[in-house]
């Protein structure tokens, strides 16, 4: 694992990351970039020998994954660019994609040479899932896979009081059914069946299944085939947590090596 930092114009902050390989050897050129969002815990996750496993059994392409770290106003900076949700959150989300496009890009390909031509996929949990579907669909022409684990899909720009609607309200619907489809997109869904207990439409499914699904919906309507270019991992019993994550983590990046 190699370490690095960047002061980022854009959040007026020092932004750390993690860059992993899934191959042993510095000057192998990877077959994909992969960015990840809330990139602190992937240390966590045990992803060195995770990766050092899957290649030694042939599992993966040489992958490498610049984990980003979060920093302290995670819930202004990740969410959906220019548009914060209901409560103000996701007011930086704009700076953030700027980040991501005119400084962490930029700055990886000056210091990893090898990138510079690869297919490149951005992922992350929880709310950087959200952050990170929202990067790639605004981006089809960088990138060309999203990993969206126990994804904050239910941000939405009315609070349930005030005469919130399933359709219109969910913030990412509307920027996937305003967008146009993009050929070369694929996406990977991840969800545990014990993320969480909130069930706000009261249909027995909890909310984090019952948003992913519909967003899995709203991309088949745009004209991606599910199976196909969309993948639903969904573990039984998993979690809103790290270990969950980490179970899933094994099928992202076999999702990533094939075409």
């Amino acid at each position: 694992m190699e370490t690095g930092v960047i002061v980022s114009t854009y959040l007026k902050r020092k932004v750390l990351f993690d860059v992993y390989y899934s191959f042993r050897m510095r000057h192998t050129k990877p077959a994909m970039l992969v960015l990840f969002n809330d990139g602190q815990d992937l240390i966590h996750c045990g992803l060195p020998l995770m990766l050092s496993e899957l290649d030694a059994h042939g599992i993966i392409n040489p992958l490498m994954i610049v984990g980003i770290h979060a920093g302290r106003e995670r819930k202004q900076e990740y969410g959906i660019a220019g548009m914060p949700n209901y409560e103000g959150r996701g007011s930086k989300a704009d700076a953030y994609t700027f980040f991501i496009m005119k400084e962490m890009l930029p700055f990886l390909h000056q210091h990893f040479h090898k990138i510079n031509d690869i297919p490149k996929a951005f992922a992350g949990f929880s709310l950087g899932g959200l952050s990170a579907l929202d990067i790639v669909w605004n981006h089809p022409d960088v990138f060309s896979k999203a990993g969206v684990f126990s994804g904050s899909l239910w941000w939405r720009g009315k609070s349930l009081e005030d005469d919130y609607d399933e359709y219109k309200d969910r913030i990412i619907l509307g920027r996937l059914r305003e967008g146009v489809y993009h050929p070369d997109l694929k996406f990977f869904f991840e969800c545990g069946t014990e993320d969480e207990k909130e069930d706000r439409n009261k249909n027995g499914i909890i909310d984090v299944i019952d948003d992913t699904l519909d967003v899995m919906n709203e991309l088949v309507e745009k004209g991606y085939q599910y199976p196909g270019d969309i993948v639903y991992h969904e573990i039984a019993g998993g979690k809103h947590d790290i270990s969950t994550w980490m179970q899933a983590l094994p099928a992202f990046f076999q999702f990533l090596s094939k075409n």
